[in-house]
């Protein structure tokens, strides 16, 4: 209800606004752009060149209660809600989706709020693309800007459309270490048909039209239909669906979801749990997994044939099966070297609610070399494994994902006998130590002390071997 009041207050005081700005004329209505022309020419230039700059004055998002220099400090920083009084259709569609929970979902990352606030709150790092969540307008003292979560892709302050629709308005967030989808997509054959005829197609059509002259798709021809900006995939960020008809991969399923921290070490739901469902991380049921799997049939259908469409898509699931059986693996090796007390305990134990299984939310704040290795090779390299598969790029799929999530079980197991052979060697050294003892000043206890120490040589050798 009070949500819904601040809402009715903001429609209100907007249609004021412009009231009063019918009612005073043209001179009213040029007051922000005649001052910011001097100070921020470039703003007003990108306005004016914009549909929103020949319909609304400056005020109709920003206010009126900054009206020169000293009252800057008055200014309305926008919120969705902002853009929802004149598109509501598009604001319904994008709180339903996953970008308008992504600020939340990476503040409930468990070691965000231990990195330098600038990354975070002044999203220099993670949250310059995660600020393209829904946030409010409270809690932005220190740091006053990218709160309205849209100009995310509707770049302020021309806020064109035309824009919005190339793909290169997806890349600045979906690129790189951990969701390369811009490298996927441009070096697909659907994205090196955008790079050489793209720029003939008419992108001040709308999505609906957009067959009329795209010959390939495009990132928002796919994941956001006919202009639809609930924007939500099957697999979601994690890779998992709760409920798993496959009982193989369930298996391997539970030590994936222990290394999330959504199960405990044997297998109950944690706190996160509750978490995963309502920030959209995960699919908890076999229905809420197939209804946007079957809007991207429809999508795929729609050039290819349903058939291939399926196919296409299921080699995809399998992909990543296969990539979660590697993984599940890597984890129950990490996890029996802490179980084993080879690993020491973490200093942050506490903190972990599936020990002695790690933490792989923890991202790069992990207690040993080891854990980071996992860590890198769910967050890099299972992630490009499967969402090559999905983005029809078969040299991404095979040398950025599987090839290096491979060699980095390999290294795992490597990793684990050596730290078994030296706990192994220090288990015998301390025997024979105390042995020594009790045997000290009996003749011939150096030369057994000695053959103790290259037995115990030889084994980690062998071991390293």
């Amino acid at each position: 209800m009070k949500q819904h009041f601040a809402s009715m207050t903001m429609v209100l005081s907007m249609f004021l606004a412009l009231l009063i700005l019918a009612c005073v004329g043209p001179a009213a209505a040029s007051i922000c752009t005649d001052c910011h022309s001097d100070v921020t020419p470039e703003v007003v230039d990108d306005f004016k060149s914009g549909v929103m700059g020949n319909e609304i004055d400056c005020s109709s998002c920003h206010g009126l209660a900054h009206t020169s220099a000293d009252t800057v400090d008055k200014v309305k920083m926008p919120t969705h809600e902002t853009c929802g009084a004149c598109h509501a259709e598009q604001d319904a569609q994008y709180m339903d989706g996953k970008h308008s929970i992504a600020w939340t979902a990476f503040m409930a990352m468990p070691t965000t709020a231990d990195q330098p606030k600038e990354l975070m709150e002044g999203q220099k790092g993670c949250g310059g693309c995660h600020k393209i969540g829904a946030k409010d307008e409270t809690g932005w003292d220190e740091y006053h800007y990218g709160v309205v979560g849209c100009d995310n892709c509707h770049t302020r302050h021309s806020f064109s459309v035309e824009e919005a629709r190339r793909p290169e308005a997806c890349m600045t967030c979906h690129q790189g270490f951990d969701h390369a989808q811009w490298e996927m997509y441009s070096t697909s054959k659907h994205g090196s048909i955008y790079l050489t005829e793209g720029d003939d197609w008419d992108w001040s059509a709308p999505l609906s039209n957009a067959k009329d002259s795209y010959t390939a798709p495009t990132c928002q021809m796919c994941h956001m239909g006919d202009g639809d900006h609930n924007v939500i995939t099957s697999w979601g960020f994690l890779g998992v669906r709760v409920e798993e008809p496959n009982e193989e991969w369930a298996e391997d399923r539970v030590s994936v979801l222990k290394s999330y921290g959504v199960l405990d070490a044997d297998g109950n739901p944690t706190p996160r749990f509750d978490l995963i469902g309502p920030a959209k991380l995960a699919r908890l049921t076999m229905d809420e997994w197939n209804a946007p799997r079957e809007e991207m049939i429809a999508v795929c259908g729609d050039c290819h044939s349903e058939k291939f469409a399926r196919i296409s898509l299921e080699e995809g699931d399998q992909i990543l099966r296969e990539a979660d059986r590697i993984y599940a693996e890597s984890v129950e090796i990490v996890a029996a070297l802490h179980r084993d007390g080879i690993l020491p305990e973490p200093e942050y134990i506490d903190e972990l609610p599936s020990y002695p299984y790690p933490d792989v939310l923890r991202f790069y704040d992990q207690s040993h070399t080891i854990e980071e290795e996992l860590w890198v090779m769910w967050m890099e390299y299972r992630m490009r494994t499967f969402q090559s598969a999905f983005h029809a790029n078969a040299d991404q799929e095979q040398w950025y994902g599987w090839a290096p999530l491979k060699e980095t079980a390999v290294k795992i197991k490597s990793e684990d006998r050596s730290l078994r052979a030296e706990a192994e060697l220090a288990e015998a050294v301390k025997a024979a130590a105390e042995s020594g003892a009790s045997a000290q000043g009996t003749p011939g206890f150096e030369a057994t002390l000695m053959g103790v120490a290259f037995v115990a040589m030889a084994v980690l050798l062998r071991r390293r071997g």
